[in-house]
């Protein structure tokens, strides 16, 4: 499970999509951009293999939630 999860526009001009956001996953952080088509562009190392569709699906939701659901 993913952990302090924040998440903050990259664009002053919050109407432009793209998001940047980081979160901790086994005591390591981890950080990337999360893209308007639910795309996910590591900038840090991607978290371990067989992790990656777990956590992709969590930011995801937390995306949804965060992000669309609030506008």
């Amino acid at each position: 499970m993913i952990q302090h999860f924040q998440y903050q526009s990259m664009y002053k001009n919050k109407q432009l999509p793209g998001w940047t956001f980081s979160f901790y996953y086994k005591q390591i952080r981890y950080e990337g951009i999360y893209h308007q088509n639910g795309s996910i562009e590591w900038t840090t190392s991607a978290p371990p293999q067989d992790s990656i569709e777990a956590i992709s699906s969590q930011i995801h939701d937390l995306m949804l939630y965060h992000v669309y659901d609030r506008q």
